[in-house]
């Protein structure tokens, strides 16, 4: 194998691990869970739960199909007790105060953070289907080099948390003025605009063919595309 399919293979890898790993998704959790304690065991936290989900990850990576196998689980199966165990997870934050009481004496950057919310069925199943296509060292490194990528933007994610929260409010604060400064075609043409860049950086990057689609294909992607632009609208209306 080349290095430019090394690296294709290696950015694939990355961005689908990044996609279901959802860093930002995982920030408001951890707020909740964390928005109380002092600075330094945010930052202790947040690490801890990147490092938890890397071990996991990787230890499916390396020994995955030998445990699905051995304990004669199916891919079904191990998603949805995943999914179950998230359910009871949500149940239990719902209770607010007891919750919070709890998390004093508990390590939550091992349960719910690092496992199953990031390391889940998901992450789990992926990176087995990318460890499955390895066939030569320069893409095991690439694959290597992917997951150590996604952990280190879960960490600093959610070690930027709170920060990251305070921008998305001056965001949201200066979309709103944005807005009333234009119409609102005009305002919605550059949404777009901007979600058709984004969706085509993203494709480049992954190394998806930009032209031969079904018109099926076409059609999902200019609804996402309308769809999401919507969504960003709605955001500062």
């Amino acid at each position: 194998m080349n290095d430019l399919t090394a690296i294709t293979f290696g950015l694939q890898a990355f961005v689908t691990l990044l996609v279901i790993l959802d860093p930002p998704g995982a920030a408001p959790l951890f707020l909740s869970l964390m928005g109380s304690r002092p600075r330094k065991v945010q930052v202790r936290m947040a690490w801890l739960a990147a490092t938890t989900s890397l071990l996991i990850i990787s230890i499916f990576a390396i020994f995955g199909q030998f445990i699905v196998d051995y304990l004669d689980i199916s891919i079904e199966a191990l998603q949805g007790a995943g999914g179950l165990l998230l359910l009871l997870i949500s149940l239990e934050l719902l209770k607010g105060i007891e919750q919070e009481k709890s998390t004093k004496t508990q390590n939550v950057a091992l349960v719910p953070l690092g496992t199953p919310l990031l390391a889940g069925p998901g992450a789990i199943v992926t990176i087995m289907l990318f460890s499955s296509r390895v066939d030569s060292p320069d893409w095991t490194l690439a694959l290597a080099l992917a997951v150590l990528g996604a952990h280190l933007v879960i960490g600093l994610t959610l070690m930027f948390s709170t920060r990251i929260l305070k921008l998305a409010a001056i965001y949201t604060i200066i979309g709103s003025r944005v807005r009333e400064t234009m119409s609102t075609a005009t305002y919605t043409s550059i949404v777009y605009l901007t979600c058709v860049i984004f969706s085509i950086s993203i494709s480049v990057i992954a190394g998806v063919q930009l032209w031969g689609f079904p018109k099926v294909e076409w059609l999902y992607l200019i609804t996402l595309i309308i769809v999401t632009g919507k969504q960003i609208g709605r955001a500062h209306v």
